[in-house]
């Protein structure tokens, strides 16, 4: 065995190596488009159940998996699953998403939450990725995940999902000292629970910052970026190694300040064209990304079209191929198996196209 077969492929792409394929896997690959999920999830209905009952999420986390082979597995888990242990209780409504109540509004609020510790508060996660480690051994990297400060807040601030984020930018515009305490507070919890995840096994960190596509790059740079670069300095005093990648739905308009934050690859959304990202963000940071999720609804050669495009454009080296968002539910499943299959045979097609 050489060296880069003990190596997982994923790795290598964060690593920089120039490879004949990019690795491949999905955002949201375990979940509602598999019917092996939504059979799972009729008998198990709470989303807690299933993300936090260690032998359910490592269930739900291997199959897409043993479905599909991708390069990646990524815990099911959810980005909101650190907070109660932080003192903030939640809870998930199927078809209507993340409840918190009371929310988080008060600055008597903000000063009762704790340091998270998450041997204690989370021990399932420990389970989930050491059992994935095992599992799939080199033949695809284990990916944990995080929520950024900034959308942890915003769900905490509004209560629920949003569509204007009027009560965090409120406070950000009007009480900003309050924020940006409570953006430190969950800084440093999110970098311990990525150290956690990292000592559980996890080979690869995504932090996913959801809702900051919605600040204006003046309030990115002054709410989000110095959190990003807070959370990144913290983890890498510890695993240098470890690579890390930002994730922003909406990102067109922070993307170069996405490069500042010191994570090792940008994941970039399907608003953007990646051959654009690639000159925005820099020869030195890798990308990955970004095929519309939508077109997983149309034709396998659409779908074949759209993948050769966006290797072409990302290049042969730092690049991880991925949708542009999670996939989508009522995905059909036949063409995410031929998004993985195709996304393997590069080499056959490029040649031939």
């Amino acid at each position: 065995m050489t060296e880069s077969d003990r190596i997982p492929y994923l790795l290598r792409a964060t690593r920089g190596e120039r490879l004949s394929r990019p690795p491949v896997w999905m955002m949201r690959q375990a979940g509602r488009y598999m019917k092996v999920y939504r059979d799972l999830r009729d008998k198990y209905p709470s989303f807690r159940d299933r993300s936090e009952n260690a032998d359910l999420a490592i269930e739900i986390s291997l199959q897409p998996y043993h479905a599909f082979q991708p390069d990646g597995v990524i815990m099911f888990s959810d980005i909101l699953t650190p907070l109660p242990g932080m003192g903030i209780p939640f809870d998930i409504i199927e078809s209507k998403g993340p409840v918190i109540d009371p929310p988080i509004r008060s600055i008597e609020q903000i000063q009762q939450l704790h340091p998270l510790e998450p041997a204690e508060s989370l021990p399932f996660i420990r389970d989930i990725l050491q059992a994935l480690r095992q599992e799939v051994g080199n033949k695809a990297a284990v990916l944990g995940f995080v929520g950024a400060p900034w959308t942890l807040a915003a769900y905490a601030i509004e209560g629920k999902t949003s569509k204007n984020y009027s009560n965090i930018k409120g406070m950000a515009f009007s009480e900003p000292a309050m924020l940006h305490l409570f953006l430190e507070k969950l800084a440093d919890a999110i970098a311990t629970y990525i150290c956690y995840q990292i000592e559980s096994g996890a080979q690869v960190v995504q932090m996913f910052d959801s809702w900051a596509g919605h600040l204006s790059p003046q309030d990115y740079e002054i709410f989000a970026l110095p959190y990003h670069k807070k959370v990144v300095e913290q983890v890498k005093k510890v695993y240098p190694d470890t690579p890390l990648i930002l994730y922003i739905s909406g990102s067109a308009g922070v993307l170069e300040l996405m490069a500042k934050s010191g994570v090792d690859m940008v994941s970039v959304d399907w608003t953007v064209d990646i051959a654009d990202a690639r000159k925005r963000l820099g020869a030195n940071m890798k990308v990955q990304g970004n095929v519309d999720p939508g077109a997983l609804f149309g034709s396998q050669e659409f779908i074949r079209d759209r993948i050769l495009d966006t290797i072409k454009k990302a290049g042969d080296k730092g690049h991880i191929l991925n949708l542009g968002h999670g996939i989508l539910p009522g995905t059909p499943e036949e063409n995410a198996k031929f998004f993985f299959e195709t996304a393997k045979q590069v080499n056959r097609l490029l040649a031939v196209a």
